[in-house]
């Protein structure tokens, strides 16, 4: 897993391409967001934000 965030963060780097670590981490987010909720009481109430 680690390896994968440093050839990510490397491609970053050498490429120059720094503005795609925001959407990076907010598919991140959303995706655990999502598998955090799923047998939870609150998937209900995250369901009707999308």
């Amino acid at each position: 897993m680690f390896e994968l965030l440093a050839d990510l963060w490397g491609f970053m780097k050498v490429r120059k391409k720094f503005w795609l670590a925001p959407i990076i981490l907010t598919l991140l987010l959303l995706g655990f967001l999502i598998v955090l909720s799923q047998g939870s009481a609150i998937a209900p109430f995250i369901y009707t934000l999308f």
